[in-house]
């Protein structure tokens, strides 16, 4: 039985059995992972607040070779996050972000991903109610690029020729980004995304959530992140945190 040490989020916790808890984690050493908290439920000495949706801190894990389920053994917790809970709207984008997080991340070492996911945990917090749907949208395509499928904003993604930063183009998702007017033509589907939210979704996919939209143009880049997903990182399942996010207005 190997030992992992790691900083770790919580994204995901349910009851199992009488006494404990199994989590769901993205830790910076071990990727996505699934571990069991003996005792949990019974006694909130040995893991307190580990045991919260949000929490972050290092966690110590004990993984059996062929085993999904690994055991955790202690949980220092360093981030709480406790506003993420008291706030739907900061709620319904934070279980979004752990919902991508957990359904595409990988079980294995992937710093730049934990990085993301902390990163926009943060940025959900310190986010006033109004900005949590513009927070949500530039934490989920930074968790997109990291997962490897950023969309092309300054260079056709077709024939790779350099975008006008002013002009109106096409958005493919199936060719993963913005097409010059000449692939654009040849695109058999696509949307149109004018200058200022292509301004909008680079800046997004950099990784900066405060980008002011109003919104009517937050819910149009809530539709163009569900078509890319359902394009690039569909597994046939829905989306169910993700959906809950984009319907309702908190």
């Amino acid at each position: 039985m190997a030992l992992l040490a790691t900083d770790a989020i919580v994204l995901h916790a349910f009851d199992y059995l009488e006494s404990s808890r199994i989590l769901r984690l993205v830790t910076r050493e071990g990727g996505v992972r699934s571990a069991l908290a003996k005792g949990a439920r019974r006694s909130s000495r040995r893991f307190g607040s580990a045991v919260d949706l949000f929490a972050q801190g290092s966690a110590q894990l004990y993984a059996k070779p062929g085993r999904d389920l690994d055991t955790l053994s202690g949980f220092d917790v360093v981030v709480s996050r406790p506003l993420l809970a008291a706030d739907l709207g900061r709620f319904a984008g934070a279980s979004a972000i752990a919902e991508l997080t957990l359904r595409f991340g990988r079980d294995e070492a992937d710093a730049g991903l934990f990085d993301a996911v902390a990163g926009a945990l943060d940025a959900l917090v310190a986010a006033p109610p109004e900005a949590a749907t513009t927070a949500t949208l530039g934490a989920a395509w930074r968790i997109v690029a990291e997962l490897g499928f950023a969309p092309t904003t300054d260079v056709c993604a077709e024939c790779h020729a350099p975008l006008e930063p002013e002009a109106t183009v096409m958005f493919s998702h199936r060719a993963g980004g913005a097409l010059c007017a000449r692939c654009g033509r040849l695109a058999p589907a696509g949307r149109k995304l004018p200058a200022d939210a292509r301004d909008a979704l680079r800046h997004f996919v950099a990784g900066d959530p405060f980008v002011p939209l109003d919104d009517a143009s937050a819910r149009a880049h809530q539709r163009l992140l569900r078509e890319f997903l359902a394009e690039h990182l569909t597994d046939g399942r829905p989306l169910r945190a993700l959906e809950l996010w984009e319907e309702q207005r908190w």
